[in-house]
């Protein structure tokens, strides 16, 4: 089975469990500590070593994540250990909160401008974006710099770009003159 088969899977069943429970929050807040936390380089090699036991790998997760975690995502994590699939954690955590993200209509847009924006210039954009056909009811900005853009910025949701830069404007006059 595919890597994002599986994730995909995995996520949903999560999902639905959290909200027959009614406890999908506590599960994402615990799903979002647990990206962060996978993106460290050694607790994601530590995930998906063969030569590092099931056990140990169980230890670390409960010393690291028992405390403060919910019991259902801990359960949720035992299963995956005990199916062999804690290599595909980091995976099932992303789809988890992709999934969360299309049940709740949230959609994610990146912007990336060559110098930091201000809070209202991001509220400009909000407002702008608000309503947009292509866009989800709830909309999140992910902010980014990018100082080769020299002036401008980029637009990037639903897998579509949007270039307002001026090295973009400037390429292509580069290329209109060739």
């Amino acid at each position: 089975m595919s890597a994002e088969r599986l994730s995909y899977r995995y996520a949903k069943s999560l999902i639905d469990l959290a909200k027959e429970q009614g406890t999908l929050e506590t599960i994402k807040g615990d799903i979002d500590s647990l990206v962060a936390a996978t993106e460290n380089r050694d607790l994601a090699l530590l995930l998906k070593s063969p030569i590092v036991s099931k056990m140990k790998k169980a230890g670390v997760l409960e010393a690291i994540f028992g405390d403060s975690f919910d019991d259902m995502t801990m359960s949720f994590m035992d299963i995956l250990l005990s199916k062999g699939r804690e290599m595909y954690i980091p995976e099932i955590a992303t789809e988890f909160l992709a999934q969360y993200k299309a049940l709740n209509k949230v959609s994610t847009v990146k912007v990336t401008t060559a110098t930091p924006m201000n809070d209202a210039a991001l509220a400009s954009i909000r407002e702008k974006l608000v309503g947009s056909p292509d866009l989800a009811e709830n909309i999140e900005i992910e902010t980014a710099v990018d100082a080769s853009l020299i002036g401008g910025f980029k637009l990037e949701f639903n897998d579509r770009l949007y270039d307002a830069s001026v090295a973009h404007r400037l390429n292509e006059m580069k290329k209109a003159f060739a």
